[in-house]
């Protein structure tokens, strides 16, 4: 914002929440009419508009400060590519002042398109090759990556979106009474997600969001890492969490650490990546280290953003892809193969956790309850056996349905570096889910209050899993006899090796022996497999309460009769009412 420039909305500030509701709608409205038909058209639109407002914002900011400091400030961009110059309405410049906008309005038609088409956007998607491109910089182009020209129809429907997207600042929305800016962002980001717009998969309802932070609990000195940050909900929810817990005691050091070296994540859909960077910069994270590209295959779009990130990181909270099917060039990175885009991830996720690293992470049921693929069983016993699986949370039906996933869901919560010994369990199953009435923060209240103690209740239990392998090996032992039966199948073997050597050739008995060593071999297959079955049965994670009683219909037969006998009387007295309706005479 230019120094001395007017104040925005007439003076007025967005002092209530309806007031920026309101601002936000009448922008997509515009959109709307001007060719941006849906959410996941005007959002990836509006993202990069409103993005560069803020910016613009926040360097005239910095720039004052620095200028009291007496120190040098090096913007990130210059006329006439700033805010300020190409899209600040004229009348919000200071008296006598003119801008690159008013200019390119007296000049023919098409010329303000032109400009940002072939001048604005091209520059903006460039900075990240400047030798000495600065973290903003390249955040700036990545951000434009996906923009290849102006979306809405019109020149003036345009002006109109950035004469009311310029009155959406921080200066403006009063934050003691509304949303703030990266809220409204967020309310954006919902109708996007929403049953039909296909960009619900890129969102995980905040509130689910909030429960898993309050349980992993991350702090500020750890990294938080996402290998599927979607929109950046977990990243951002993360730095407000841990912001809001430091509250006026945090140090610059710390919010410097935080802004810059913290929140780290990947991201692979082009669409998608841009909105990731501008969320985390509404929120306040001033270098979003987001990677793009394929998590799984390791092939990079742009790492610009992710150099010098961690090996292993202190926290991850994610909510990765379920019901995708990976290709072999996905597989051939991971210890236990499958197409299973879920398995895959949690391998990640197991890999990329530090020793004593915290994770929640949100799993399909069936990755917990399934045991007869190899790669399933074994990804879960490596998950047992590295790290300490101390909580799983069963959520209802319809959370993710706005997603286009109907499947049932779970919450896990393990650390790295020691295997799990019992597993707490908490059960939200029950909970009826539906747009109207979402999953809410409040249904987590019980679980946060019990989790601490691992309390029982009718919701919650504790899974011994050392007492249950020990059962399962109890029961597999009888079983492992197959072994002795492969082992005398293999004497067979050498005995009809030396009867075809014998002469006379003795072909009844060479027949015998092969019979007897397709017997062995059957039956040694048979009891291995039985035997497996049975050991891998302990990864069966999937929550079933033991607590939850039976709906078992107690009426007698004389009961129900009678009820039958009372519903036929009424059945017959509505049909009498009928016909002498029909037939009053």
């Amino acid at each position: 914002m230019a120094r001395g420039r007017k104040q925005n909305n007439n003076g007025k500030r967005l002092a209530t929440q309806q007031s920026v509701d309101q601002a936000v709608k009448s922008i997509c409205d515009i959109m709307r009419r001007g060719n941006c038909a849906g959410a996941m058209q005007y959002v990836p639109e509006l993202t990069w508009i409103l993005f560069l407002r803020i910016l613009d914002e926040k360097e005239h900011r910095e720039e004052q400060e620095a200028e009291a400091l007496g120190v040098r400030f090096r913007s990130s961009l210059e006329a006439p590519f700033r805010w300020r110059d190409w899209a600040a309405p004229p009348e919000t410049l200071p008296e006598g002042q003119t801008n690159k906008r008013v200019e390119l309005q007296n000049s023919p038609q098409n010329a303000f398109f032109n400009f940002v088409n072939t001048e604005l956007l091209p520059h903006l998607k460039g900075l990240k090759n400047l030798p000495d491109a600065s973290p903003r910089q390249k955040v700036i182009s990545e951000i434009m990556t996906g923009v290849e020209r102006v979306r809405i129809d019109t020149e003036r429907n345009f002006l109109d979106v950035l004469d009311k997207v310029d009155q959406l600042t921080a200066e403006a929305v009063d934050p003691t009474h509304v949303f703030t800016l990266s809220q409204v962002y967020e309310g954006l980001l919902l109708k996007m997600g929403e049953k039909g717009n296909d960009g619900g998969q890129f969102f995980t309802p905040r509130q689910v969001i909030k429960a898993m932070i309050q349980v992993i609990d991350p702090r500020a000195d750890e990294t938080v890492y996402d290998p599927g940050c979607g929109t950046g909900g977990f990243l951002a929810q993360s730095f407000e969490y841990i912001t809001g817990k430091l509250g006026n005691s945090a140090t610059a050091d710390q919010l410097e650490t935080l802004k810059q070296q913290t929140f780290w994540g990947r991201e692979k859909e082009n669409l998608i990546y841009p909105i990731a960077l501008a969320n985390l910069i509404l929120h306040g994270i001033d270098k979003p280290n987001l990677w793009h590209g394929n998590t799984l295959t390791g092939r990079e779009t742009y790492g610009g953003l992710f150099e010098g990130a961690p090996q292993a990181f202190d926290v991850i909270l994610t909510n990765p892809p379920f019901g995708g099917k990976e290709g072999k060039e996905a597989q051939t990175n991971f210890d236990y193969r499958t197409g299973a885009t879920q398995v895959l991830f949690l391998q990640h996720v197991i890999r990329s956790l530090r020793e004593g690293g915290r994770c929640g992470i949100v799993i399909d049921e069936g990755l917990l309850f399934r045991t007869n693929e190899d790669a399933f069983v074994k990804t879960k016993r490596k998950l047992l056996d590295d790290c300490d699986l101390w909580c799983v949370v069963s959520l209802p039906g319809g959370v993710f349905t706005a997603a286009g996933a109907g499947v049932k869901t779970n919450l896990l919560f393990f650390t790295k570096g020691q295997p799990t010994r019992k597993i707490w369990y908490f059960d939200l199953s029950d909970l009826k889910i539906r747009k109207k009435t979402p999953l809410l923060l409040k249904h987590f209240e019980e679980c946060l209050r019990l989790l601490p103690t691992r309390g029982d209740s009718d919701l919650s239990w504790t899974v011994d899993m050392d007492a249950r392998k020990q059962a399962a090996a109890e029961q597999a032992r009888p079983l492992k006899e197959h072994t002795a039966k492969s082992q005398q199948a293999a004497q067979w073997s050498q005995r009809v090796a030396d009867l075809k050597k014998a002469r006379p050739r003795d072909d009844r008995a060479i027949e015998e022996a092969e019979a007897k060593i397709k017997e062995l071999t059957r039956d040694s297959r048979d009891l291995a497999a039985k035997a497996k079955e049975i050991e891998d049965a302990v990864y069966d994670l999937k929550a079933v309460n033991p607590n939850k009683k039976p709906n078992v219909d107690t009426r007698t037969p004389e009961e129900l009769m009678n009820i039958i006998e009372a519903k036929g009387k009424e059945v017959a007295e509505a049909l009498a009412a009928l016909r002498r309706a029909r037939n009053p005479n």
